[in-house]
């Protein structure tokens, strides 16, 4: 058996155009020698794996001989990914070779070229396509528009007994971090994730290198990360702006968005320098501009007031330069503004609050970006954050709202998929919620909308999908540092006027 797998995954390696048929011996030999092979049968023909979302099992084949033999030490999914990521990497160009062919394509079309890149990325099996495919995801219609709901099933779960072992390991600093260059074929290790399947397109942003990759757990279409090839702190200022538009001119079917620089309201690795894109239109993109507003000196930016649970202010123009200029003065603004009616406060004892996440695109020929007013106080009642999930809502999300749920993507954690299923079959048959260790976190939450339904076991669990997508909505309105309400659009607009002032 072991022998049909290794010809499969050679065969899909040429089907996928990631080697050519004369690689094949070659290719099959440098397989046989990571398994301690030394005897191989060639089968005859054997079933085709010609797309990513087949790959699953032939590597489950190879990953079981290796535990079998000895290759792998414990049967735990963070030993297999490391060693099915050596595998794969018998089948992945040399960097500067797929360079040189993202190059060429992008003289064409920049299109083709993150087509190429994306395809190969997900062949590579550095997307694991079929464990996205898992992800549960569906749509909820709210009045801000068609929000995105998934719970995210991509990443394995933490294993007890690797967590344990990799605290008995050596620290070590080599990568840095998982977003630095050095990524790229490194091996990997308990603490860290295997790269040696993982190719970097090195490009330049507002003129210093740094790197372009997807995202392996991607969450939307073509969601992309783009690195500094510096390691170096995430910072929101002028030159944030200067790389967003830099990138998105170069890459204008992307967005480009960042996460904000301060914790609490930032989602995301706040000590290495990086933003997020992708080909995804989100609900916020779609959302209209509900109030239009002036910003005195530069009135060429069509600017207005997005609706949106967050508070969010979109500059719409030709030239991207003048867009900068303006979201500067804001950010400037912004950073040292306080409105104690509003509850927002600059700093306290000495620590910031204000921030913002930015977001870049081109619409119709224009340059866009959106500017999303941050602030990340804590209170007595609200000790993890203000303008954070409340507590009311920790039993669906407890984790930052960072760029993408900004945007209007939830991305919830793997319990929920075993704690909704077993709370359908508890209300289906009519029983006690606190009754049930493992869902009775979430009796208060199914008392505020069980009265509206007549549960069965056709409809409960649309029923439950509905509901979580109101609870997402209801924490990106604890998000907006602006609530919906007339006080809060009149001191959204006190704001306005302040940043007019300066």
């Amino acid at each position: 058996m072991i022998d049909t797998n290794i010809k499969q995954l050679v065969e899909y390696g040429i089907a996928n155009e990631l080697i050519e048929e004369e690689d094949r011996i070659y290719t099959t030999n440098t397989i046989l020698e990571m398994l301690k092979k030394d005897s191989y049968e060639e089968p005859g023909e054997v079933p085709a794996i010609d797309t990513p979302e087949k790959l699953e099992e032939c590597l489950k084949g190879i990953l079981d001989y290796a535990v079998e033999n000895g290759l792998i030490a414990e049967n735990s999914v963070v030993l297999r990914d490391l060693f099915d990521t050596k595998i794969m990497n018998a089948l992945v160009p040399k960097p500067s070779q797929i360079i040189k062919t993202f190059r060429e394509k992008y003289a064409k079309s920049p299109e083709e070229a993150t087509d190429f890149y994306y395809k190969l990325s997900r062949a590579t099996d550095y997307i694991r396509t079929y464990r996205v495919a898992r992800d549960i995801k569906w749509v909820k219609p709210t009045e801000y528009g068609d929000i995105d709901i998934t719970i995210n099933l991509s990443k394995p779960e933490k294993d007890p007994k690797m967590i344990a072992l990799a605290k008995t390991m050596s620290q070590s600093s080599y990568p840095k971090c998982q977003l630095c260059m050095e990524n790229e074929g490194y091996a990997g290790r308990i603490n860290h994730p295997a790269r040696e399947n993982h190719r970097i397109i090195p490009i330049e942003v507002n003129g210093s290198k740094w790197g372009f990759q997807y995202s392996p757990y991607v969450y939307y279409n073509e969601h992309c990360i783009v690195f500094n090839g510096q390691h170096i702190p995430m910072k929101i200022e002028k030159a944030t702006f200067q790389k967003l538009f830099s990138f998105v001119g170069q890459f204008p079917h992307y967005f480009l968005g960042s996460n904000a620089d301060l914790p609490i309201v930032g989602g995301s690795i706040l000590t290495h320098d990086h933003f997020q894109g992708g080909r995804y239109t989100f609900a916020m993109t779609k959302a209209p501009v509900e109030t239009k507003i002036t910003f005195a000196g530069y009135e060429d930016v069509e600017a207005g007031i997005v609706k949106w649970p967050m508070s969010v202010i979109r500059l719409d123009g030709e030239d991207p330069d003048r867009i900068i200029d303006l979201a500067d003065k804001i950010l400037g603004a912004w950073r040292g503004y306080t409105d104690e009616d509003a509850y927002i406060f600059a700093e306290t004892d000495g620590e910031p609050h204000n921030t913002i996440t930015p977001i870049a695109r081109m619409r119709d020929g224009k340059y866009e970006m959106d500017l999303v007013l941050r602030n990340n106080i804590t209170t007595e009642e609200h000790p993890l954050g203000l303008y954070h999930p409340w507590e009311q809502y920790h039993n669906i999300k407890k984790e930052n709202i960072g760029l993408i749920e900004v945007m209007g993507l939830a991305v919830l954690p793997a319990r929920l998929k075993g704690e909704m299923e077993e709370l359908a079959e508890v209300l289906v048959a009519g029983g006690d919620i606190k009754a049930h260790e493992n869902i009775a976190k979430h009796y208060d939450w199914v008392q505020t909308f069980i009265g509206k339904y007549d549960i069965n076991a056709d409809n409960v669990h649309k029923i439950l999908q509905d509901e979580i997508g109101d609870v997402f909505a209801k924490i990106l309105e604890c998000a907006g540092v602006y609530k919906r309400d007339e006080a809060g659009k009149a001191a959204f607009l006190k704001f306005v006027d302040y940043v007019n002032a300066q």
